[in-house]
């Protein structure tokens, strides 16, 4: 595969100042008079041809900075960007826009900035319009504009200025759900003629779903690189050890699928149709999805929670023992078995199962097995009327004459 993007060694150093006086003395007295913050520390990665690239990190971990020195905003401290084709990047929101333009004119404006010729924003211009889907408003002035409006005209531009990379930085979370949904379909179909991208987002479900790899940061370095699934099991990991003081929560095994701080074990998690009696089940049927716990020692107030996932990853449905008002406790050398009992309304496909032991209603709170892939099961045919999609919603049809024309 051909490299778009070489990133070497790339190191950010800032300098961190108590005020400006301290930025004088430095100066005058040659004598530093500041603390360093390292953003980014020796990042190397390679971009190719046509390629999906995520970066993902809890706040502060340097994926903007990175970013900004793909794009050439920011210079780095060390290291190297070899580009080998041209690059547009969708920062911060109303970067390369001047409020008292109008849309239209900040087609050319932010066209120009991004690489564009006149020639080619001038031509380019009807189809940025008709995306952006801003109407008659492409003519008033962008400071009227809501943060959902700059959005769309940024990523119009940004998408017919032909980039050979573009860096997308949660440009998507801001904004309604169709138009995020029309971005999404807007990037894999760019994609697919041999656009790359790098995309930054909180949003795991898009990040498995767009990227064919992703990269983890934390505290400016690397952490791990590889395929969505790995990688993200690693961040949810990550963020389990937030609010983990004692620094009690582990990898099992050097597996990211499965760690947490093991007073309590998930040791194995099934799933079944009541008719199939099996892991191959129906569209419709009622299932019991079993998970089978031992407890090393007294725990109260616990949660147990399951989650679905299909064959991209896509979280499906997810519920907990919190969610459902069910009060969990567990005892020293006890076992257990948790039961979830639930037709399973949802379209034909491959499925995985993952499990959690915790407190309070998510994985940040005492997480004590997170246990990802512990079973898979499949949706084969579907019980009653047919359905199209993922989800069964089974809705009741009224079908009446309202009028009678004379």
């Amino acid at each position: 595969m051909k490299k778009i993007l070489e990133v070497k060694n790339i190191t950010k150093i800032y300098k961190m100042y108590k005020n400006n006086i301290d930025r004088l003395k430095e100066i005058f007295l040659n004598k530093p008079y500041h603390k360093e913050f390292i953003s980014n520390n020796s990042i190397s990665f390679d971009l190719y041809e046509g390629e999906t690239l995520g970066i993902i990190g809890v706040n502060g971990a340097g994926k903007s900075t990175i970013l900004k020195i793909i794009a050439g905003v920011t210079n780095p401290t060390s290291g190297e960007v070899i580009r080998h084709g041209r690059v547009t990047a969708l920062l911060e929101l109303g970067t390369g826009f001047n409020d008292e333009l109008s849309g239209y004119e900040n087609i050319f404006l932010n066209g120009t900035l991004i690489g564009m010729t006149p020639k080619e924003c001038e031509e380019k211009a009807k189809e940025i319009i008709a995306f952006s889907e801003l109407g008659d408003y492409i003519q008033e002035s962008i400071k009227t504009y809501s943060s959902g409006m700059k959005m769309r005209l940024a990523f119009s531009i940004a998408i017919y200025s032909e980039p050979q990379i573009l860096i997308v930085d949660e440009a998507l979370s801001v904004g309604d759900a169709h138009f995020a949904a029309k971005c999404t379909a807007a990037l894999r179909a760019k994609k697919e003629q041999n656009m790359s991208i790098i995309y930054v987002s909180h949003d795991l479900n898009s990040l498995k779903l767009l990227c064919d790899r992703v990269i983890l940061l934390n505290h400016g370095t690397m952490v791990e690189e590889g395929s969505p699934e790995a990688v993200i099991n690693t961040y949810n990991f990550l963020i389990s050890k937030l609010n983990d003081k004692e620094e009690t929560i582990t990898i099992k095994e050097a597996q990211n699928s499965s760690f947490g701080t093991f007073d309590v074990e998930i040791m194995e998690v099934t799933i079944k149709g009541e008719k199939s009696k099996s892991n191959i089940i129906s569209s419709g049927e009622k299932i019991i999805v079993d998970v089978k716990i031992v407890s090393q020692k007294d725990l109260p107030n616990m949660t147990v929670g399951i989650a679905i996932r299909d064959r991209f990853g896509q979280d499906i449905f997810g519920t907990n023992t919190f969610h459902h008002k069910k009060t969990i406790d567990f005892h020293k050398d006890s076992s257990y078995i948790c039961s979830f009992h639930m037709p399973l309304n949802i379209g034909v496909g491959k499925y995985s199962i993952t499990a959690a032991l915790h407190s309070q209603d998510t994985h940040l709170s005492n997480c004590s097995h997170w246990l990802d892939y512990a079973c898979d099961f499949e949706v084969a045919g579907v019980e009653g009327e047919a359905f199209v999609g993922l989800c069964r919603l089974e809705p009741t049809i009224d079908f009446r004459q309202i009028h009678t024309k004379i």
